[in-house]
């Protein structure tokens, strides 16, 4: 599953970035890498951007960027 699929407020580690883009590598830059624990906080009112915490920051995504995210949830 995606990131951009999780519901809002759940935990869930990250089990990899999609490789070949290079936001793949800035993001993983960025903390999210394999293990890493992410949860969804916010969406905006269309649900384009994502505020999202990893670790101990938080961060806003757009959609097609949480989209190379794979999770599952904890």
């Amino acid at each position: 599953m995606s990131l951009a699929g999780m519901p809002l407020s759940k935990n869930c580690r990250v089990t990899g970035v999609r490789p070949g883009n290079p936001l793949a590598y800035r993001l993983m830059e960025m903390g999210v890498i394999e293990g890493a624990v992410v949860q969804v906080l916010r969406r905006a009112p269309l649900g384009d951007p994502l505020q999202v915490r990893v670790g101990d920051y938080e961060l806003s995504l757009r959609q097609s960027e949480a989209d190379l995210i794979e999770v599952v949830a904890d």
